[in-house]
């Protein structure tokens, strides 16, 4: 494939038109749409490509994906648009009591296909109300799919084949990685969901990470190589569906495991795969599976005490020696 240098704006905008194109149903809801493509410039191009199927809605996260629900339940296929991720919490009940279950609750006789845009993660200064990282919620609410993904290439590839599922996808898009760069191919692509990716081989421990955590990790893994720590770093891509094959193949090689996220370390998503592995392959494991996640408190505006929150490179490098006990 011939690849390019973009950023996951810039591939995400591409993608979404790209399948606005070859799908009429398509079309995008939410706040600020047109006015300024989005709030991260993430839609640019398309109001004017798809007059009519970009539509600005008032300041209503209910309304929103109530509307998208509908919308999805009559044959259309919408892109909702929540701003942030935070304001999940205003329509938990479109999500979590309807979107989620409807497909079930009907016996499969109605198809929900919707995907949920919702720009996660800290690194702002965006304060409590607009940083967290909220994934473990829907992860535990059965009838939805989650995508994490990290760079560039891994965005165009999941949201076109998020837009095609006839289930309901949360697309978790780090706020921090819009800017971020990276080679993405011109031809058409799908990456499937449910198909992690090793982003760095190495033979003494594995690092399973997905969005943000992920170019930390692999920032660790270059330093941790210099100290003749052999690193092997796993990109989840998506949490549910998982990718627990990937995982155990990894686990097998290096037997050590650390578990990194950017939400709070309890209850967070690494908890989980930290107790699959311990079911699945105990008899692998030469040191206890541990986690690396943000402390349990709201997230500060200030930097420094943001920083001292959130997971950073150091974190991840200390524990990967007390996995090896370096």
């Amino acid at each position: 494939m011939t690849d390019r240098i973009m950023s996951c704006t810039e591939a995400l905008a591409e993608a979404l038109a790209e399948e606005m194109k070859r799908d009429e149903t398509i079309f995008i809801i939410g706040e600020d749409l047109t006015a300024h493509d989005g709030i991260f410039g993430q839609f640019k191009g398309l109001h004017q490509g798809f007059p009519g199927r970009i539509i600005d809605t008032p300041i209503s996260e209910t309304a929103i994906v109530g509307a998208g629900l509908g919308a999805a339940l009559t044959g259309m296929r919408p892109l909702v648009d929540l701003h942030f991720a935070d304001f999940f919490t205003t329509a938990m009940d479109e999500i979590a009591n309807q979107t989620a279950k409807i497909r079930y609750m009907f016996g499969g006789q109605v198809k929900i296909p919707m995907v949920i845009w919702a720009p996660d993660g800290g690194g702002l200064s965006a304060a409590a109300q607009h940083s967290q990282s909220l994934e473990g919620w829907f992860v535990h609410t059965p009838g939805l799919k989650i995508v994490v993904p990290s760079e560039p290439a891994d965005v165009k590839g999941l949201i076109k084949t998020a837009v095609r599922e006839d289930d309901p996808v949360i697309f978790f898009q780090h706020k921090k990685l819009f800017a971020q760069t990276g080679p993405v191919p011109e031809e058409e692509y799908l990456i499937p969901l449910g198909k992690g990716d090793i982003k760095r081989e190495g033979s003494d421990i594995t690092l399973i990470t997905y969005s943000k955590m992920t170019y930390l990790s692999l920032e660790a893994s270059e330093q941790l190589g210099g100290e003749g720590i052999d690193v092997e770093v796993i990109d989840l891509r998506t949490l549910k569906p998982l990718d627990f094959d990937l995982i155990a193949g990894s686990v097998k090689k290096t037997n050590n495991v650390l578990i990194v996220h950017e939400a709070c370390l309890t209850g967070g998503f690494g908890g989980e795969i930290a107790a699959k592995i311990g079911e699945e392959l105990f008899d692998y494991l030469d040191a206890p599976v541990t986690r690396i996640g943000a402390r349990d408190v709201p997230i500060p505006f200030s930097p420094i005490m943001e920083n001292f929150v959130l997971p950073q490179v150091n974190d991840i490098i200390n524990g990967v020696k007390k996995v090896l006990n370096r």
